[in-house]
Order: structure tokens, then sequence, then C-alpha cells
């Protein structure tokens, strides 16, 4: 060959080389160059720079010989890739993960291409490495996302607007839905309407203006289970700050509530009987003394132990006794409030906390006392346990409080003393802390139990007291009762009637008035024209108006004495009338369908009762005593009286004036057209034979 055609050839190389390494030094792909003995000729600046090495530090040298440099694939084995390309002239293409000089992998997706002459023969090896580092980054971050997507957790994908786009298997296992039923419906069909709207938009607040939002949340699963989920809201924004997605990580708690309810009890409850322990009953007794200073209404602690338990437990071993305190408990709570608070301290000690009861001292310790006397009559009622009958009874000691100026501990230890001193008078008793209070207890007790036995030993008897017309002319009388008692003597209506209201006896006492009543006006039409033509009123309180047969009661006796009924006169108080109206107007109806005289007592001193007019049959309105005692004096009573007679004729109702006890009074009512009158201007309530004796002096 010429040395010309030499030099062009060269010449020709060197131009072709120039420009392949150019290019190559330019391209960001890692391109190496190897010989037929596999040694590196060639190294372009990628691969410099992405393994940290030097072209100088790697020409010339096999892979076998650099092996730190392969990692997942051994250099032997590349190697029999590269002598594969040489054999057979084909390209091979493989993945390859290196180290650079740092340590820190990089991962590429290697070609191999055969180099060859003009007459085919492999003169050479190009290896071309293209890095995927980042998409083997991304590949396993998929593949870690695709793990802690299928987590223990329930997971919910929405879309901006709150679609159901995707769900893992533990929201299918907690919720009983598959994904078929979810995917493009509204998370609101999990709700279970615990939640308020409210509570929505304050969540949904914190979503859109935080970015996330973590609570409980009450929802429901398939079935209708409603159960607590702990769940985590947060929202998916784009580059630009633009919500995409929401994504909903939450878990059934349902255990865990579970759990903290066992140690809420087992912190603040008896195990035994389910009540609270002394713990909580402290807890509430400071709140109930807080709550009494800002409302200025008494409580009360009632410290309970039973009498001779340990007798029992002795005896039938404390299974037996268990079940007693059980029963105990259930007997106290039925005696109680909702809203009072039954404790057990331990063994057979028991506290019971009322709050709220009233403002007046003495109303307050008759409520507690007659509360107290209906726990220890029902705690002494046999036990029947497992076929063996028990007796047991209970010593209740009472403190009252007003505000929390006595410490907890005191109120505790107080009501614990009276205990004591209600152990100390024989047990089975009621004793309160405050010995003014215990005298006042005490003697209501008394005067309870003497009103039992006056019922029975025939105490009591009928006063009466005359009604007169315009022309002073008797028209008949208010039956009054009057308690004769042995010892006492006269006891008042006044003293006797609020126990015996508050003790249900009002029952058996009206009924024997009402009885005895009738009884007197039979024999009062069998004697002479001054007593045949005699009304004859009867007070009737509001828990005998309410028994269902009272109309029939009335009924019998008109029957049983042969008596006209329009000379009975039954007065009502406001209070009776009001209580409940239909009830009412419906018997007032039948009294009145039986001819009976309906009054109203005390007009004008209870509730407003002027809507009631006009639906109520009555045929008398009585004028307050109240009132008439000052007519004269005073401007304002004259007034009123004057509007009370006036707005009774309009209504057609008769009118009596009670309490008349002057000629002022009595010319006043008459000059205002009062139709009858009652007072001690006339006679003041006396007995039968004295009210016979009046009878004849007007006679």
């Amino acid at each position: 060959m010429e040395a010309a055609e030499r030099y062009k050839l060269e010449k020709n190389s060197h131009e072709t080389e120039r420009k392949f390494r150019s290019l190559a030094d330019n391209s960001p792909d890692m391109i190496v160059r190897y010989d037929c003995s596999l040694r590196r000729t060639y190294v372009n600046l990628a691969w410099e720079k992405a393994t940290g090495l030097s072209s100088e530090a790697v020409l010339n040298h096999s892979p076998a010989e650099l092996p730190g440099l392969m990692t997942l694939a051994k250099s032997s084995e590349y190697e029999d890739r590269l002598l594969t390309a040489l054999e057979t002239g084909e390209s091979v293409t493989m993945e390859v993960t290196m180290l650079r000089a740092d340590g820190s992998k990089i991962h590429f997706e290697r070609r191999i291409v055969p180099e060859c002459d003009i007459d085919g023969g492999v003169v050479s090896l190009f290896s071309i490495s293209r890095d995927i580092t980042e998409r083997k980054n991304n590949e396993d971050m998929l593949r870690i996302a695709a793990a802690a997507f299928e987590t223990h957790e329930a997971i919910m994908i929405t879309d901006a607007a709150t679609n159901i786009i995707r769900t893992n298997q533990a929201f299918h296992d907690i919720t009983g839905y598959s994904a078929e039923e979810v995917l493009g419906q509204n998370p609101h069909m999990l709700r279970e309407g615990r939640h308020d709207k409210a509570f929505y938009e304050q969540m949904w607040q914190a979503i859109l203006g935080k970015g996330s939002w973590t609570g409980e949340i009450w929802d429901k699963r398939k079935n209708g289970e409603v159960y607590p989920k702990w769940i985590t809201i947060t929202a998916v924004k784009d580059g630009q700050g633009k919500t995409m997605q929401y994504v909903f990580i939450f878990s059934d708690i349902s255990e865990r509530k579970k759990a903290q309810e066992e140690i809420l009890n087992l912190a603040f409850y008896d195990s035994l009987t389910k009540l609270p322990n002394r713990r909580l009953l402290l807890d509430r007794i400071y709140s109930a003394q807080a709550l009494s200073s800002r409302n200025g209404l008494y409580g009360a602690v009632l410290f309970l132990d039973l009498d001779r338990f340990k007798l029992i437990n002795d005896s039938f071993g404390h299974g037996y006794g268990d079940l007693i305190l059980i029963e105990v408990a259930e007997r106290i709570r039925a005696c109680v409030r909702s809203v009072d608070t039954v404790a057990r301290l331990g063994g057979d000690e028991f506290v019971v906390l009322i709050e709220g009861i009233g403002d007046e001292a003495e109303k307050v310790t008759q409520n507690i006392a007659h509360i107290a006397d209906k726990i220890r009559s029902v705690l002494a009622l046999p036990y029947v346990l497992n076929e063996r009958v028990h007796h047991s009874s209970p010593s209740i000691g009472v403190c009252l409080f007003k505000g929390n100026e006595q410490s907890v501990d005191s109120l505790l230890q107080y009501a614990d003393v009276a205990m004591y001193q209600a152990k100390d008078a024989g047990r089975n008793a009621v004793r309160f802390y405050d010995p003014v209070m215990q005298q006042a207890v005490e003697a209501r007790t008394a005067l309870e139990s003497d009103l039992r036995l006056a019922i029975a030993g025939k105490q009591f008897i009928l006063h009466y007291q005359v009604q007169m017309d315009n022309s002073n002319r008797p028209l008949g009388a208010e039956a009054l009762i009057r308690w004769q008692h042995p010892l006492r003597g006269m006891v008042s209506p006044a003293e006797f009637i609020p126990v015996a209201e508050e003790s249900s006896l009002i029952l058996e006492i009206g009924n024997w008035v009402l009885e005895t009543a009738c009884h007197q006006l039979a024999e009062w039409s069998k004697q002479s024209r001054l007593t045949r033509e005699l009304s004859l009123s009867v007070n009737v309180s509001a828990q005998q108006f309410r028994q269902p047969d009272f109309v029939s009661i009335v009924c019998a006796l008109l029957h049983k004495f042969d008596l006209d009924a329009s000379r009975i006169k039954l007065e009502l108080t406001e209070g009776v009338i009001l209580d409940d109206v239909d009830d009412v107007a419906n018997k007032m109806h039948e009294l009145k369908a039986l001819g009976v005289t309906l009054s109203l007592d005390d007009f004008g001193t209870g509730y407003s009762s002027l809507s009631y007019l006009k639906l109520l049959p009555l045929d008398q309105i009585k004028i307050d005593q109240s009132f008439v005692r000052n007519i004269t004096v005073n401007s304002k009573d004259a007034i009123l009286v004057q509007t009370i007679i006036d707005m009774a004729q309009n209504f057609g109702f008769n009118v009596i004036a009670e309490g008349v006890e002057t000629e002022a009074q009595l010319a006043f009512l008459k000059q205002h057209d009062c139709m009858a009158y009652q007072g001690y201007l006339f006679s003041k309530p006396v007995a039968i034979d004295a009210f016979t004796e009046l009878l004849e002096r007007f006679g």
C-alpha cells in the first residue's frame, strides 16, 4: 500500500475516532470500549462521573481485575456476557448494579454491542450503560408502598371530589364492604349518625385549613354494627398546592375502647355490685358541693350499714353475703332518682348522694327523711336467695350540705356518726347528724305513726262552719276535719294534713271525711226544716281526686245514703285542677252528671286558672280569706275582690267569700254583689251539737 493511501486511511481512522470520542464524551450514557482481550481501552466522561473513578485507574484492566465495581452481577458473569458477544457478534442486554467510589449503589441497563471490521470480524466491544437508578428506586418505592398499603390499618383513597377510588384489604375486613360496593361512592355511606353536622364541618375545616385531621369517629359496618375508629384524614396536594386526593387511614378501636372501659370500671366501680366506689363517690360529692354553691340548693349524704350482716356471712358463707349485697344495691337504686349516686364503700357499707333537693331546710329535711325511711323499709324486706329466706335491715345516717363549707371527708364522717347513732338507737333506723334536724325528723315520724293509729282508733271528728246568704240565712256548711289525740289534745289540720299528704294517708282520711259528711247530710235530711235543705262542702285533696275510681266512690256514697247530689259540694283547689286538666275536666263532668256541686277553693292564691274557667263545669268560686281580710283597708285587695265577683258573675258562677270577720267586710261584699259568706263573723268551725244550736239561733 502506498504511503499516501496509508496516510489517508490513518487520517480517516483518527478522524473517526475523534468523532466517536466527541460523541461518546458528550453522551449521558456510560460508554466503555473493550478490546478482544476484554481490556478496557476507553471510558467516557459519563462513566467517570457515575463511578467516581478516573479513566487512568481502569484502562487496560479487565472486569475481573477490578471486581469491586460489580455487586449484583459477578465480574465473571459479566465477562461471560462479553465473551458471548465477542464470539457470536450479537448484542447482549443485561442489568448491572455497581458501586461508586463513595460506596453508594448505581443501577444500569447495559447493552454490549460488537464492533466489526469490513470482513465482519469482531474487533472490539462497546458497553453502553444507561443509568436506571431512579427508575429502580421508584420501583422499590412502589413495592414498599404496595406492601405498606396492605397493612393492618384500613386505607381509603378518594379523589378531590371525595369519591372513593381505592381501598385496601384491611378496609374490607373492618367495614365488611367489598371494593365493588364502595368504589365511586362517597364516604358518607359509612356514617352511623352519631355525629352532628357541626362535627363534620369542624373536621373538614381542619383538613382544608391544616391539611389533615385526626380523631375518633363512630361509623357503621355493612351489617349495621356500630363501631368506633381512630382515623387520620390527609389532603394530598400537587406542586401548585391543589388538592388531588384525600387519604383516609383508620383502625377499629372497639377492643381498645372496651379495654379502657374495663380499666375505668376497675378504677371507679365496685366489681361486685357495679356501683361507684369510694374514689368516684368522693369526686361526685365534690362536684355536688360546687354545684350547690352556685345554685343554693341542699344536698344530702346517706351512710348505710347493714345490721348483723356478719352473721349472714358466718352462717351461710360469703357467697350468700355477696348475693345479699347485690340485691341491696338494686333495691337502693330503685328508691332514688337516676341522677342520684348510689355507691358501695366496701363490705356492707353503702352511701347515697342526693343533689338539688330544695332551698328550704325544713322541707329538705322532711323530703330526705322520707327517702331514707323508704330505703330503710325496702331493705328490711325479706331476701329470698337460693330458696332460703334471709332477713336484714339497715342503719342509716344522714348529713345535709349546702355549698362546700364542709370537706368531703367531713360529710362522710358526719353521716357515719349519724349511722352509728341509728345503730345505738336499736338498728333499723334513720338518724340525722344535726341534732335539731334529728329532733324534727323524730317529731314528724312520731306524728305519722300516731296518724296511722288515729285512723284505726277513730280519733277524727268533723267540725262545721256555717255558710250564709245575703239575707243572713244559713245555706249550708263546710266540713272541716279535726284530730282529737288522746295525749296531744286537739291537733291542728295545718300540722297533720301535710304529713298525711306526704305519706299517702290522705287517701284514707279524705275518704273518711267524704263518707262522714254524706252520713251527716242524710241525718239532716231526716230532721227539721232548718237542716233539710242545707248543703255541705267537703275539701278534696289532689291525691284523692286523682284516684281512678273517685267518681265511683262518690256515686256509691250518694246511693248508700240516698242523697240529693246537689247538696254535696266538692271543693277543689287550683293545684288539683291544673295537675292534669284533661283528666280533671272529664271527672268533673262525670260528677256534674251525678248532680254534684263543684266549687273552686282559694281562688287566686295558686296558679292563674282564668284560661280554664271556661273549660270546667264549676258552680262556685270561693274568694280566699287572704283577699277578704284587707278589703276595707287595702284598695288593691278591694279591687281584686270586686274583679273576682264581676268575673264569676260573667261566667255564671256563684261566689262565696271566706274569712269574713267584720261587719265592714260583709257590707263591702254585699255592696259588690257577693252571694254567700263564711267566717268568724257568723261562727268559727264547731262540733255538730254546737252547730245544731247555732242553726236554731238563726232559725
